[in-house]
C-alpha cells in the first residue's frame, strides 16, 4: 500500500523483463539502467530523520552499499503479475483474454475457487493470491491480528501521523497521489476511512483467509495499483521517480505498516512482547505477499525491516510541494470527523480536541524540522505525556492482570471501530457503505 490504500508515487518508463515466477519482479539493476535521479538525492536529510529509529532497533548505522543498489534498482521494478492483469484490461472488447474491472471484482468475491474459466491473466493472478505460501503460519497470523487489535487508538494515531503524514516528507509517492486524486480534495476523510477499513479487515479474526474480506480488499488494492502504474507510466517522469508504482515504494509502504507501527506505538508507551511483535511482522509479511511486494522485500524479522527502513530513508527523495499539500489537507480533514455526539456543542469540542491532540502528536513524531518540511506549525507536545500515562496504566498495569491481555484486545478493537466510524461523517454511508476500495485513477 502506498502510505494508504492508494498507490504510492511524467517520458516512457523502462520495460522490465519477464519475471522468473508468479508475483516476482524484474531486476534491471544498475548495469542495465541508471537509477532515477531521486535516488539518494537527500541522503544527509534522510540520515537525520533516521536517528530516532536506532532507539527502537538493534541495527548498525553503517551503510550497506549492496542494499542501496538493490533499492535503486527496485525503483524501476513493478509487480509483473499485476502488470499482466493491467495489460489484459486494455485488450479490445471481444478479445478472449480481455479483463474488466467488474470481472476482477466478481472473481475476488467468488474466490478461492472457479478460476479455470477466467481469462488467462486474471486466472494466473487469482491462482497466485489464492495459494497460501508454505511459510504462512495461521496461528501466528491470528496472534498478530490480536496484537494489532490490542493497540487500540494507538495504531490509528501512528498510521495517520508517523506513517502516512510522515511519508509526505519524501517526493515520489506523494506526487503520484496528487496526480491520481488520492487523499486530496473533499474526499480526503473518506479515503482515510477506506484505508482504515482495509487495515481493520486484515487484522480481524480470519480476515486474511482466502475469500475473507481482508484478503479480498488486499488483492483488490494490488490490482488497482497495477492499473494505476499502467495508466500513468507513459506520462510519468521515470528518469526522476522510477516507475509510478514500484517495488522500492511498495517495500517502504509495507515497512510503515509493520515495524514503523510497532516502533511508534512503543514510543507512545505501549508494551508489546517479543512474540507479539514477531507475530505482527508475520501477519504483515503475508499482507505484503498478497500486495505483490517482491519476496526479497518480505520479512517477519523486525530488525531486518528496521534495517531496510533505515536504508530506504537514505535513498529517499527530498520534500516536494505535493507532500506539503497532502499533509495540510490530511490534518485539516481531522477537524471534520464525526464522533457521534448528539449535542452539537459537545461534538464541536470533541473535534477541536482531537484535531489539537493529533497536531501535538504529529509534532512529537516529526520534530520542528519535520513540521517545517510539511509546512505545518509546530504545537506543544502536551499529548505525549497523556498518551504515556494512559498507555502505562493500560498495558503495564491492567494488562498484567489475569485476563488482561484479552480485555486489552477487546477494548482496543472497540476503540479502533470508533476511530473508523468517525472517519465517515453522517450521510456518507458509514463503514458499512464501503463496498470496496476505490478504483484508482
Amino acid at each position: 500500500m502506498t502510505q494508504s490504500s492508494e498507490p504510492p508515487a511524467l517520458g516512457p518508463s523502462p520495460s522490465p523483463s519477464s519475471p522468473s515466477s508468479p508475483g516476482s519482479s524484474s531486476s534491471p539493476g544498475p548495469s542495465s539502467a541508471p537509477f532515477p535521479s531521486r535516488f539518494r538525492e537527500a541522503e544527509r536529510r534522510g540520515r537525520a530523520i533516521a536517528r530516532p529509529l536506532f532507539l527502537f532497533a538493534d541495527i548498525g548505522k553503517d551503510v550497506d552499499e549492496a542494499l542501496m543498489e538493490r533499492l535503486g534498482a527496485a525503483l524501476l521494478q513493478r509487480d509483473e503479475l499485476g502488470a499482466a492483469l493491467a495489460g489484459a484490461t486494455r485488450l479490445p472488447a471481444g478479445d478472449p483474454g480481455r479483463v474488466t474491472r467488474s470481472l476482477i471484482g466478481e472473481a475476488l468475491r467468488t474466490a478461492p475457487g472457479g478460476h479455470h474459466e477466467l481469462p488467462p491473466a486474471l486466472r494466473e493472478f487469482m491462482e497466485h493470491v489464492s495459494t497460501v505460501p508454505d511459510w504462512v503460519d495461521w496461528e501466528r497470523i491470528e496472534r498478530g491480528a490480536a496484537a494489532y487489535r490490542s493497540l487500540g487508538r494507538n495504531s490509528s494515531d501512528v498510521l495517520l501521523l508517523l506513517s502516512l503524514v510522515g511519508g509526505y516528507r519524501f517526493g515520489g509517492p506523494a506526487d503520484l497521489l496528487v496526480l491520481t486524486g488520492g487523499l486530496t480534495g473533499g474526499t480526503t476523510l473518506r479515503r482515510l476511512g477506506e484505508t482504515t477499513l482495509w487495515s481493520h479487515a486484515v487484522t480481524r479474526p480470519g480476515g486474511l483467509r482466502p475469500g475473507a474480506e481482508g484478503w479480498r480488499l488486499t488483492a483488490h488494492v494490488r490490482a488497482m495499483h497495477a492499473l494505476v502504474d499502467a495508466r500513468f507510466a507513459p506520462r510519468w517522469d521515470s528518469a526522476r521517480w522510477g516507475r509510478p508504482v514500484n517495488q522500492a515504494d511498495q517495500a517502504a509502504t509495507l515497512g510503515l505498516f509493520d515495524a514503523t507501527v510497532i516502533a511508534g506505538c512503543r514510543a507512545l508507551g505501549v508494551r508489546l512482547t517479543r512474540r507479539q511483535r514477531d507475530d505482527l511482522m508475520h501477519l504483515w509479511r503475508y499482507v505484503g505477499h498478497l500486495m505483490g511486494v517482491a519476496p526479497e522485500w518480505l520479512t517477519d524479522d523486525e530488525n531486518v525491516r528496521h534495517r531496510w527502513n533505515h536504508h530506504i530513508l537514505l535513498a529517499a527523495a527530498g520534500q516536494t510541494q505535493a507532500g506539503r499539500d497532502l499533509a495540510r489537507q490530511t490534518m485539516d480533514a481531522q477537524a471534520h470527523r464525526d464522533f457521534g455526539h448528539a449535542r452539537p456543542a459537545v461534538e464541536r469540542l470533541r473535534r477541536r480536541y482531537e484535531h489539537a491532540r493529533q497536531l501535538s502528536l504529529l509534532t512529537v513524531f516529526m520534530g520542528p524540522a519535520g513540521m517545517r518540511d510539511l509546512g505545518l506549525r509546530s504545537r506543544l507536545p502536551w499529548a505525549l505525556p497523556l498518551a504515556l500515562a494512559s498507555n502505562t496504566v493500560r498495558y503495564r498495569l491492567l494488562g498484567a492482570l489475569p485476563g488482561g491481555r484479552r480485555r486489552l484486545e477487546e477494548r482496543g478493537a472497540r476503540a479502533q471501530e470508533r476511530q473508523l466510524a468517525s472517519l465517515f461523517p453522517e450521510g456518507s454511508g458509514g463503514p458499512a457503505g464501503v463496498a470496496r476500495l476505490p478504483e484508482a485513477g
